[in-house]
This record gives structure tokens, C-alpha cells and sequence, in this order.
């Protein structure tokens, strides 16, 4: 039974995890009682989600947990093979939803809504918020010739930059475009998302309370 740890960057291992059909266990994790969490820490000393346990396997990053998933699980549907024109898009897109913008904006939350108040809006602040708009050019430049990020269809990459795009709606610290809110649709349509939203009940709850579409 593979087990995913902690929901927020989990909700996309999760809901990968029911596109492809697979049994999983979802093993919440409080983040700010994590030191006490000592069966989770022995499966990531470093204190932070998501975790995939897979027997003797654990993994900590969501997107090499994606790949990793596709690599041993997966169905070609949702990733897209080194020999197609496609890969290069798909696999940038994979990665972007990570690196261009949840990171950037996780720096954007923490500086706008934790920072105490005089160190809030500082340089570093404004700079991952002009990170995350470049990056998301790119995404906007993409859906507007295409459905989906990668070969005209939903795969894995669309997992990965929804849940950036919806990290930053339901914080409040990005408004979608009309290109963006359609592209949401689409993707959040899947059954696979409403699965593991009702899976994933403290992120169905904070959707819930936050901004929608």
C-alpha cells in the first residue's frame, strides 16, 4: 500500500495517485506540531511534506514523487514518452508548477501573511512575486494556442501547475486571468480531483473558505 504524508504539495501526489487508479493510504501531518511527530520524522527527518512511502521506498519531493509514480505505476496517458516532440514542453511544465511558481509563491504568502508587519512587502517578497508572474507568462502563452501544457492533453504537468495556480488563488495573492480560470476548469473537472479533494478533506476545507473561480 503506498502511503502519502501531509496534504498541501501531497494534494498533487493524491491526485495523480486516483487518476491512475491506485490504492493509497493518506497519513495527515500537522506542520506546526512536526517535532512531535516522531513516526513521521523517521520517514523525513527534514520535517516537511509530502512523503511517499512504497515499501522500502520513500520519496520527499512531489514532483520527483510524480515521476516517480508515472516511471513505476503509470499509465502513458499522463506523461508523455522522450521520443515524442512533446516531452521537452511536458517535462518543463512538470517542473515550472514547482520551481517557477508554488516556490516563488510560498515566499510571497510567508512575506505578505507571516512576515511581522514591518518586514512585510520587503525586496525578497516583491522579487517572488515578479518571479511568479514571468513564469506564469509562460503558462498563458501556452494555453492560449492549447488546451492542456503538453502534447494537447491532461497529464502530469497539469497536476503540477494547477496546484500552483490554486496555491495562489486561495491565498489571495493571485487573480486569475480569463485564460487561467478556463484552463482551472477544465483541469479541476476531472473526476480524479473531485476524488482526491473529498481524500484531502483539510485542503477541501481550506478550498471551501478561500477564493474560487
Amino acid at each position: 500500500m503506498l502511503t502519502v504524508y501531509g496534504e498541501g504539495r501531497g494534494f498533487r501526489v493524491v491526485w495523480l495517485l486516483e487518476e491512475l487508479g491506485l490504492a493509497y493510504r493518506l497519513r495527515p501531518v500537522d506542520l506546526f506540531a512536526v517535532e512531535n511527530d516522531r513516526d513521521f520524522l523517521a520517514i523525513n527527518p527534514a520535517g516537511f511534506i509530502p512523503a511517499l512511502q512504497d515499501g522500502e521506498t520513500i520519496m520527499v519531493e512531489s514532483i520527483a514523487i510524480l515521476q516517480y509514480l508515472l516511471a513505476r505505476y503509470g499509465s502513458g496517458s499522463l506523461g508523455v514518452d522522450p521520443d515524442d516532440p512533446a516531452f521537452a514542453s511536458y517535462l518543463q511544465f512538470l517542473h515550472l508548477g514547482e520551481a517557477g511558481l508554488a516556490g516563488p509563491m510560498n515566499a510571497v504568502i510567508v512575506g505578505r501573511q507571516f512576515a511581522p508587519e514591518a518586514e512585510r512587502n520587503v525586496r525578497v517578497t516583491r522579487w517572488a512575486r515578479e518571479t511568479f508572474e514571468s513564469r506564469l507568462g509562460l503558462v498563458i502563452r501556452r494555453l492560449k494556442d492549447h488546451p492542456y501544457l503538453a502534447a494537447d492533453r491532461f497529464t502530469a504537468a497539469d497536476i503540477s501547475v494547477s496546484y500552483a495556480l490554486l496555491l495562489g488563488l486561495r491565498t489571495g495573492n493571485y487573480v486569475p486571468g480569463s485564460v487561467e480560470r478556463d484552463y482551472l476548469a477544465r483541469t479541476t473537472a476531472h473526476h480524479a480531483y473531485a476524488r482526491a479533494m473529498e481524500s484531502c478533506q483539510a485542503t477541501k476545507a481550506w478550498a471551501a473558505r478561500s477564493p474560487g473561480l
